[in-house]
């Protein structure tokens, strides 16, 4: 793999990295990840693009900062001029990272080039909204590491854990680097995010991509955000849970391969 470098991000406290060469694309992760969760993909994009790993307030040794969505967006997309990311920048998130991602391109959408959002709602249901409250609940009462299981099934399907019982494990590592009131900021910011009756404010050129058994922010979720963004194609991955880059690198690669290159 390509030599990755810590960046410093200045005043932001945001953590970063940096590898290969080329355009510029900017990753941002999911709430139950961290940047190594693009790691499986990373020799693909970095033989492309000179590429950016940022990791959300509060994740991994990033500053926490309040919740709010629209201050998550503003605070990622305030690392353009720190990390020296040209106008046009590719963006690509999963989860909360791809809402926050919405955010940007409603608050900052001239700034960046091409979307491709995995596995993200641009609101959620009650149902959906009392998973956070409950993971929030937990880590407040219990610490960040009594989550691990929901994340792992969260994450992954029901398939993939038998396959892989390591992987709960795995969670808790990723959960163990993030700050608890960062983690309960997040949960809390996206109960109360609502976005979709602004997407169609957003003009960069978009895909989706969903993982056909996704169970935190399901295909009808992801099919609302590419419906209401014009123009935006929508690609749903069968047998893939919550995270494409990591469960399925491979399928994850040939499905964005045509429209970045395009």
């Amino acid at each position: 793999m390509t030599d990755i470098q810590k960046l410093d991000l200045g005043k932001s406290g945001l953590t970063a990295w940096r590898t290969g060469a080329g355009p510029d694309l900017l990753i941002v992760h999911s709430l139950l990840a961290d940047y190594t969760a693009f790691l499986p993909v990373l020799p693909w994009l970095a033989a492309r693009y000179r590429v950016t790993l940022v990791n959300l307030p509060g994740f991994h040794g990033s500053k926490v900062i309040d919740k709010g969505i629209f201050n998550y967006g503003d605070h990622v997309a305030g690392i353009m001029d720190a990390a020296k990311l040209a106008d046009g920048t590719t963006l690509i998130a999963n989860g909360f990272g791809g809402t926050v991602a919405l955010a940007m391109a409603l608050r900052h959408g001239k700034r960046f080039g091409r979307l491709v959002l995995s596995d993200l709602a641009a609101g959620f249901p009650p149902q959906g909204r009392a998973a956070f409250e409950v993971m929030a609940t937990k880590v407040t009462s219990e610490g960040i590491g009594s989550v691990a299981t929901i994340s792992a099934h969260r994450v992954f399907h029901e398939a993939y854990l038998a396959a892989h019982p390591e992987a709960i494990e795995q969670r808790r590592s990723v959960l163990m680097a993030t700050a608890p009131e960062a983690f309960v900021a997040a949960c809390e910011t996206l109960m109360d995010t609502d976005l979709v009756s602004q997407l169609s404010d957003i003009k960069n050129d978009t895909l989706v991509i969903c993982g056909e058994l996704d169970a935190a922010t399901p295909p009808a979720l992801c099919r609302q955000v590419a419906n209401n963004i014009a123009g935006a194609r929508y690609i749903e991955l069968p047998n893939c849970g919550h995270c494409p880059p990591l469960e399925q690198p491979d399928v994850f690669i040939s499905s964005i391969a045509g429209f970045l290159e395009a």
